[in-house]
């Protein structure tokens, strides 16, 4: 198992913790935590994968979502062979129910 760390900058608090999917074959679980009052500006990413080789395919993933979701607060995601298009859906989901909504939603 393999665990990749990233950090993004992030504008948005959320208000609720989030915990969208799970961990089986071609799935994705996301787990959030909101920051804290003076936890900074970021969010931090941790992705726990089974998956080698693809570190630069989580990055590119990982950077189109926070350019345009810049939410605060803790990511973990337990990755069972999900594509990136499923990445970006479960945490769509994930910051949704955290409380973010995308302006026109």
């Amino acid at each position: 198992m393999r665990t990749l760390h990233f950090t993004f900058p992030a504008t948005i608090r959320a208000a609720e913790r989030a915990h969208v999917g799970v961990v089986g074959s071609g799935d994705l679980e996301v787990l959030f935590e909101p920051a804290t009052a003076g936890a900074g500006d970021t969010a931090n990413v941790r992705v726990r994968t089974s998956v080698e080789g693809f570190d630069e395919v989580w990055r590119s993933t990982l950077q189109r979502f926070f350019a345009r979701t810049p939410v605060q607060g803790t990511w973990e995601l337990n990755d069972a062979a999900a594509t990136p298009a499923l990445v970006t859906l479960r945490l769509q989901q994930a910051a949704h129910a955290a409380g973010h909504r995308e302006e026109g939603s």
